[in-house]
């Protein structure tokens, strides 16, 4: 995995800015899937993206950017084995992808700093899943 796809809505698009120019520089290659300002626009339709992009490329990751986090994490765990976790820590975040594993970062510009959701996104990015028997078990009946 080295693509990530990105999208925010317009409470997000300033950290989605942000943290496109960090990843380019650690190597990632980013597919950002909107929105391209800060004007107004309908965080559904970004998830909705991002779960029909994650569909059709299982082995990468997304990051879904809104306000508190909270909208973009309803609207894309709707989809089937999308598994969204909204992040307000570096261990959630890490045991997110280690035993749930996520492959959706969810963010809150309006509730964390800049450097707050780049330090759970990095704990996100860098954990890998666990695959013990217990934690695919409860994935598969979640999906």
């Amino acid at each position: 995995m080295n693509k990530l796809f990105i999208g925010s809505d317009h409470a997000g698009f300033d950290l989605k800015e942000f943290l496109k120019s960090y990843l380019k520089d650690e190597g990632y290659e980013i597919d950002d899937i909107g929105t391209t300002s800060s004007k107004s626009c309908d965080y559904p339709d970004i998830a909705n993206k991002m779960a029909d992009s994650l569909t059709k490329d299982k082995e990468n990751l997304g990051i879904l950017i809104c306000g508190t986090g909270l909208g973009m994490s309803m609207a894309v765990n709707r989809y089937r084995n999308i598994r969204g976790a909204l992040l307000y820590s570096p261990e959630e975040a890490r045991l997110a992808r280690e035993h749930n594993n996520a492959n959706v970062a969810v963010l809150g510009a309006r509730t964390f700093s800049n450097k707050e959701n780049l330090d759970f996104l990095t704990a996100f990015l860098t954990a890998k899943f666990s695959n013990e028997e217990r934690h695919q078990q409860r994935i598969d009946k979640i999906s």
